[in-house]
């Protein structure tokens, strides 16, 4: 379980208040970011797989990044938004380790908060809607410039202010290998721990402690899909991450994942996203 903050690294990227007139239409929305939204007035939607959760007055929500979804909105709507990231440095993000809620009720505490991290951060907002426009290298780049010239007394608040809200979350979490083998589990810790190195299914299996058929076949059973592709997956979501935050080579990008093979990755990244690592990163550079 996550027993200290010492174990969450947050860092805020924006925060702004917006007030919408049915505007608020983007699909497939697909960041490597988090998003937190306190919604002020109005109604909205966001699907996310074959869910559909209604944004209204009084609560927080929370998109956890890779997440795959939909928002729609058809009149006015007022919002709080919060986008940030977690800082993670080989080894398994809390995303990874613990599904969250995606709505909980909000305190007049969380209000008073939201509005406090937009006074301080009073330059943080988005100058555009559409996620394509925000969620890039130069953009990113900004985004720390303007974290790294913070007073400390500042960037103190602003981190505390982050994990009480997230804390809200936290609350409720569950841990994904609840319900799952503790063999799967160790393969998993491993994979996340080790994305950056040439994970092969004998190291798995060995982990584990059973044959490679076995594991596999376990594995399939445990996470609806093979080893082997959710390896690649998870170098995916890294990558994505590389595209948009900095301007690394795609051929830099997949050596660090130690992928030797250009061709390979460029092929297994258009298989996860519906685009070439250009294709990526030039759609949301316009």
């Amino acid at each position: 379980m996550l027993k200290s903050n010492e174990d969450l690294s947050l860092i805020l990227l924006n925060v702004g208040y917006s007030e919408l007139n049915a505007n608020w239409n983007w699909k497939n929305v697909h960041s490597p970011f988090a998003r937190i939204y306190y919604v002020k007035e109005g109604k909205a939607r966001t699907k996310i797989g074959d869910k559909t959760y209604i944004l209204e007055p009084g609560y927080l929500y929370l998109t956890p990044p890779f997440t795959l979804h939909d928002n729609e909105c058809d009149s006015y709507f007022s919002l709080y938004y919060i986008h940030f990231y977690e800082k993670v440095l080989n080894k398994e993000s809390i995303f990874d380790k613990y599904d969250f809620p995606i709505e909980i009720e909000a305190s007049s505490l969380d209000l008073l908060l939201t509005q406090r991290l937009l006074e301080i951060n009073p330059d943080r907002y988005l100058h555009h809607f559409d996620p394509k426009l925000y969620d890039n290298p130069p953009i990113f780049s900004q985004y720390i410039a303007n974290n790294n010239k913070m007073a400390l007394h500042s960037n103190i608040e602003t981190q505390g202010i982050l994990y009480m809200l997230m804390s809200k979350f936290l609350e409720l979490i569950k841990m994904k290998s609840n319900n799952k083998d503790i063999r799967i589990n160790k393969s998993l810790l491993h994979i996340h721990e080790n994305i950056d190195k040439d994970v092969s299914i004998d190291q798995l299996a060995s982990i584990a402690c059973i044959t490679e058929d076995h594991f596999i076949r376990l594995f399939k059973k445990e996470m609806n899909c093979t080893p082997t592709r959710y390896i690649n997956l998870k170098k995916m979501e890294k990558a994505q991450l590389f595209l948009l935050t900095t301007d690394m080579s795609i051929r830099n990008i997949a050596f660090d994942l130690s992928i030797d093979n250009i061709s390979y990755f460029n092929r297994i990244f258009k298989q996860h996203t519906g685009k070439t690592p250009t294709q990526y990163r030039e759609e949301y550079n316009r």
